[in-house]
């Protein structure tokens, strides 16, 4: 069988290792970008190239912020794999900020990384590769109206708009679907609880992990006639 290529952005750490380590699993091919975590990135690739020795992996730095770097990066993993399989935008910023507390540069640098770059990255992988899948990572945030994290929640609403809009411009050929994760990974400051304090208000109320977002790709991947759809995996936080 065929080998498949993935393209992960932001892979290094966090949701991005997960997908890198679960689709590896299942024999695919992987590019890796990472912008900052280089040494993360390359020890992720030396893992998987000591697993799997008959897998291709290799890395990719980019500047999701940059434009230009940006333009190139389809371009540069297309060039090293031949066809790219499946694009899931991943990568993110994550910065707290009401509406009157947010600056010009806080609210560029969301939009740039959160939702510009997957527009380009989803335009060039539609002129270029012209088939296969495209996932993009949202969030919970994108139901509610809460301006906590203002230009965040914001970015993500544009690529929800964006994954359903892709879905209709590049059917039949190309599929596109979003996962929408509530608390899944603690950030790097919060306390022991922080999970739990946040599920206790969900309908679940239960933390979800990493188990459910993974078998959400999968289900993606596996149904061929899915486009177009957000994959709310929160124990239903959207509803609150």
């Amino acid at each position: 069988m065929e080998s498949k290529t993935a393209l992960i952005t932001g892979s290094a750490k966090r949701i991005g290792n997960e997908l890198a380590l679960h689709l590896a699993k299942q024999s695919w091919n992987l590019a890796l970008h990472y912008n900052t975590s280089k040494g993360e990135a390359m020890a992720l690739r030396d893992y998987l190239k000591a697993m799997y020795p008959k897998q291709v992996f290799k890395v990719f730095c980019c500047n999701l912020s940059d434009e230009i770097a940006c333009e190139s990066l389809i371009y540069e993993v297309n060039e090293e794999f031949s066809q790219i399989d499946l694009l899931i935008n991943n990568a993110s910023v994550y910065s707290p900020s009401s509406i009157k507390e947010t600056n010009l540069e806080l609210l560029n640098e969301q939009m740039n990384v959160n939702f510009k770059a997957p527009f380009v990255l989803m335009r060039d992988y539609a002129n270029i590769c012209k088939r296969g899948v495209i996932v993009n990572f949202l969030d919970t945030r994108i139901s509610k109206y809460a301006s906590d994290y203002a230009a965040y929640s914001l970015s993500k609403v544009a690529l929800s708009h964006l994954t359903q809009m892709g879905a209709l411009e590049f059917g039949p050929d190309i599929r596109v679907n979003g996962i929408a994760p509530g608390s899944t990974i603690a950030p790097a400051n919060a306390d022991e609880n922080y999970l739990e304090n946040r599920a206790a208000s969900t309908p679940m109320k239960v933390t979800g992990g990493m188990q459910p977002i993974l078998k959400s790709l999968d289900y993606i991947l596996d149904n061929n006639f899915l486009t177009g759809q957000i994959l709310y995996c929160d124990g239903g936080e959207q509803l609150i």
